[in-house]
């Protein structure tokens, strides 16, 4: 059995040059559980590896029950030289919000 991201928690999105930066929040303390358990560096970057060379990087923030992920190479370049109609990346949050996870 397998539940979506998005289930759990929202997402949102950012840039810094070539790199993406992209927060997971649950929404409480069972969906926390789940997306610390589960959310992965690799899932992550299997789910990006399509736009992004990485690597992934997560950082956990316990006390807002929050992922924090940098993908690094997701942007093209950065928004000076991308070509992409998203130069800035700011719909990579629902990329990670249809990962699936086990449950």
């Amino acid at each position: 059995m397998s539940t979506k991201v998005h289930e759990l928690a929202h997402s949102r999105a950012g840039d810094k040059g070539n790199t993406s930066n992209v927060s997971v929040i649950a929404y409480d303390q069972s969906a926390w559980d789940i997306l610390r358990r589960e959310l992965t560096e690799e899932r992550v970057m299997r789910a990006y590896a399509h736009l992004a060379s990485g690597p992934v990087t997560r950082y956990e923030l316990p006390r807002l029950r929050a992922l924090n992920f940098v993908i690094e190479g997701a942007l093209g370049g950065g928004v000076t030289i991308s070509l992409a109609r998203d130069a800035h990346g700011k719909t990579l949050s629902y990329l990670m919000l249809d990962i699936d996870l086990p449950v």
